[in-house]
Parts: C-alpha cells; structure tokens; sequence
C-alpha cells in the first residue's frame, strides 16, 4: 500500500489539519495566552509544508531532485512549535527555522540548491511578519493569508474556501511553468505510449531493417575522422603557462573515444541487420532507440549528459567536433563554447591555472568574478580570464536595457544568454565586491533535468558553477523561481 499526499494546496492544507496532532483539540488549544502567535504559525506552517510538497510537480525548476516530505516531518515541526512557543516568552525564529527547515525538511535534501530554495521559502512563512503584521500576505495577489485568530473549525471553513486551483504565483514562480510542466507531462506520455509498441528484430516500431540500416549508413557518414592526437600533441604541447593546451588534447581524446564507440556500435549494427553478426541484446537495444529518434544507451554511457533527441544529439556532436577542429587549426578562439566541452570544469580550472600562473597567486586563493557583456559575439581576447558564450537562461531572462535579470515573456521558455567574460580575481576582495552588490548566485546545469549523482562536495554532476548575475530584486525572488543557466535545452 501506498499513501500519496493530495493534490493541490487546498488539499494538502486541510489534511494537515484533519490528521494527528493538529485535530487533537488539547493540541490545538495548548498554547493558553498565547494562541494568536501559535496558531499563526503553526499555518504558515502547514502552508509551508503544502508548498513544498506542490512544487515537486514543476519537475526540475521546483526542486533539482523530488523529495518525499511526508506527513512526519510535519508532525515532529509542529510539535517543536508548541513547545517552542509555550517554553519562551519571546519566540526564538531562529532556531525553529533551524530546527524545520536544516532538520525535519532538511534532513532529506541531498542538493545544496534545493536547501538554498527550502531555507528561503520557509522563511516566508516562519517569520515574525506573519504574526505581527496582520496585513502579510503568502502570495503577491494577496489570496493566501494566515487568516486571525479562530476556532478549529472555522479554520477547515477557510481553508475549503481557497482556490481550488493555485496560480503559480503562490509558488514565487513564473505562469510559464505551467507550459513547462505540460511539456514534460506530454513526453512522459508519449515515451510510455512507445514502451508499448510492439519490438522484434525484423521490424522495430514499425521500422523496417533497411530503414535503421539507412539511418546507420547517414550517421557513420556524418561523423568525421578522429583527431590525430599525436599532432595536437606536437602542436599544443603541455606548458606551463598555458593550460588550455591541455584542455585542448584532453577534450580531443574525450571525443575520439565517444565517436569510435558510435561507428563500432553502429557497423556492428549493420553487419548484425545483414545476418554477417549476431544480434545481442544491446544492439538489438540500439536498433530500437535509432527507430524511435532517442539517444543509445550504449552511446549514453560514454557520452556527455544530453538529453536531446538522437537528430539533435548528431548535430550538436558535430558542432563541438567543429569547435573543436578549429581550435585546433586557428588556435584559441576570443570566446570559449563553454556548452560544447566534454568536462568543462577542466576548462574552468584552466582559465584560474594561467591567471594564477601569470600573476604568482595561488590557484586555492583564487575565484571567479563575472561581468555580463552587451553583446553575442567578441573579436578580441578579454585582458585576463575568458569570454564564454552558449548558456541558456531558464526562469528568467536577460534585460538588455537594464543589464539585469529581468522575468520571462509569456510562452517563452528559454533565451540565450549574451556572452559572460569570467574574471580571476582573489577570493577575499570578490567577497567584500559582493556585499556591495545585488547579485543573484545562479547555477549553470548541463542539461535541463538538473539533476545528477551527488559528488563529495554536495553538487550534482550536472552542476558546473555559480555565476553571480545583477539583479534589481531580492535574490531570494530567483531563487523561487528556479531561474538558472542551462548549457544545453532538450531540443
């Protein structure tokens, strides 16, 4: 048996209120003189506890990974309250915000960005405004409130007379989250409607042998040469003043080591389509996924994370060789495709190792500063650090007029983000930069689906880095947002 929270916040609210301890009337009224502030509270609590549990349906950009907050995490935090609120006659926020949001909720978040968005809407809601202000709303259209102090029941009569369906906002998110979650619902769809079609090795899907063979034939057909290491060697040997040498033959080697995987899977494919081989299991399994457009697996294992259709995916392959190869032929390029490298934070490690290099720091004092040009396309290499360019912004967009985050347009998802130039400097003067600025901390991602394994520094694998981006609001408001920077979008 499973037991599923509700749907919706209406819902969620009133099963909070219906079950253990909050229904138990000696629970409820334990708070004696000091039942404004409890019952306050111990809403925006309940609130809390429905929010977080509702913004798992907005996939990536509500949390990176979907947790399972259940109703115990919201049963020891209301205890915590009461007895918080009956053991001091000025109520520590500090430490219940601690005690929720690091410890009941927190306990479960694996991903510092999703423990940096928990934090940030908890405090929303356990927080002193909401019971000295009695005008304090939970959402910008004023709809959500912790309504005065009143009786159990007329508690359950206000919370059935909330919408039953809740406007984005409530969430701190854009309207076209809604279009993003509608996407997502839809190809989860149809790739289960696929998981049904019948598959043998004759006629795959409806595909015949000669149509994958043709498909085969066009993709070893595009693919070029591999590059000739020992060249790249001679050309770009290791130096010590310059580490995107290294990058350089390293990425070469990262790529010919995917593209021999695809043309030996792919001949092998052939032969076994014209009876010269034997048909296993994973190419029977690279047949299908050829026959429905997706990425192999067997490619997927020895690839960079892409979750592109298998049309895309070539293209975008070949646009990297491309990068790649003309590196190679004209030397570095003014601006990086950050997106197109296989292990870009080698890349990143190198621009800081010929900075530090340069100037005698030390490379472990150093960290990155950004600054956000007006432009798509530089000529000329920055005075230190690197141009970037390829990024995507999701959650948000970029304000050309103002040079700063600014909100989406409506039914437009993603934009490119103009070129970033990354600048070295030491960490301690980049720290004291910052607290003079408004800047928001916004995570680059390598695909859309955020998620990766966990590393020992408590990323993701899919994370890259945070690049700090200037902003005329709180930070806090992106944060809700789930605004981001992708290296790549899904089509």
């Amino acid at each position: 048996m499973t037991n599923e929270p509700p749907t919706g916040l209406r819902q969620n609210l009133l099963q909070s209120y219906l079950n253990d301890p909050i229904s138990d009337p000696e629970f409820f009224n334990g708070c004696p003189n000091k039942e404004a502030v409890f019952e306050k509270l111990l809403f925006g609590l309940c609130f809390f506890h429905a929010l977080v549990q509702e913004r798992i349906k907005f996939g990536p950009l509500g949390w990176n990974i979907p947790y399972g907050f259940n109703e115990s995490d919201l049963r020891i935090s209301v205890r915590q309250l009461q007895m918080f609120v009956n053991e001091y006659d000025k109520f520590p926020y500090d430490a219940i915000q601690y005690m929720t949001g690091e410890c009941n909720y927190g306990g479960r978040v694996t991903d510092e960005r999703d423990r940096r968005c928990l934090m940030t809407i908890l405090l929303d809601f356990l927080c002193q405004n909401v019971v000295s202000d009695p005008h304090y709303k939970f959402s910008p259209s004023g709809l959500y409130y912790a309504p005065p102090k009143m009786e159990y029941n007329e508690y359950l009569e206000f919370i059935k007379g909330l919408p039953a369906v809740q406007a984005p906002e409530v969430f701190g998110m854009h309207g076209n989250v809604d279009i993003t979650r509608e996407l997502s619902e839809t190809r989860t769809l149809f790739d289960s409607l696929l998981l049904t079609v019948g598959q043998t090795s004759s006629e795959v899907g409806g595909f015949t042998d000669s149509r994958i063979d043709a498909i085969a034939n066009d993709i070893l057909g595009k693919l070029p040469n591999a590059f000739d290491i020992s060249e790249a060697y001679k050309k770009y040997p290791v130096k010590y003043e310059e580490s995107m040498n290294t990058v350089l033959v390293q990425e070469m080697e990262r790529f010919n080591n995917l593209t021999a995987i695809i043309k030996s899977t792919l001949n092998d494919l052939r032969k076994a389509i014209k009876g010269l081989a034997i048909m296993s299991d994973s190419l029977e399994s690279l047949a299908t996924a050829l026959s429905i457009g997706k990425l192999p697996t067997l490619w997927a294992h020895r690839s960079y994370p892409s979750l592109k259709p298998l049309g895309s995916y070539i293209s975008d392959l070949l646009a990297r060789l491309n990068f790649f190869q003309e590196w190679f032929i004209n030397d570095k390029p003014s601006t990086y495709w950050v997106s197109g490298f296989f292990f870009t934070q080698a890349f990143l490690t190198g621009v800081l190792q010929n900075y530090a290099r340069r100037t005698k720091i030390p490379i472990d004092l150093l960290a990155f500063d950004f600054e956000v040009r007006p432009t798509h396309k530089e000529t000329k290499d920055p005075p230190n650090g690197a141009y970037i360019h390829g990024l995507f912004l999701d959650g948000c967009r970029w304000d050309y007029d103002s040079m700063e985050l600014g909100e989406q347009y409506p039914k437009i998802l993603n934009e490119p983000m103009p070129i970033i130039w990354l600048k070295p400097m030491i960490r301690e003067e980049l720290e004291a930069l910052s607290t003079k600025l408004i800047r928001y901390s916004c995570p680059v991602y390598k695909t859309s689906e955020r998620r990766g394994t966990l590393s020992t520094t408590g990323h993701s694998t899919n994370f890259v880095l945070p690049i700090l981006l200037p902003t005329s609001v709180n930070p806090n408001h992106w944060i809700k947002r789930g605004a981001a920077l992708l290296c790549q979008l899904d089509d």
